[in-house]
């Protein structure tokens, strides 16, 4: 089975945010995706932002 991950170090700003996360499934990756990225970087839950998060998503595991 494939795994999906996203590492918010790859995507450097104002945060400094060393957070990556993953799962299992793509649905599941970006619902934790976007309630990161409201609550910790300030982004709004639009069609927009999703469809562009996903375009990101990496298989595999996070590198250490």
């Amino acid at each position: 089975m494939a795994r999906y991950y996203i590492d918010c170090r790859d995507y450097p700003g104002d945060a400094k945010c060393s957070v990556a996360l993953s799962a299992d499934t793509k649905e599941e990756l970006l619902e934790a995706v976007v309630q990161h990225g409201n609550k910790v970087h300030g982004y709004e839950d639009t069609p927009e932002f999703r469809e562009n998060i996903v375009k990101e998503f990496k298989e595999g595991h996070p590198p250490s």
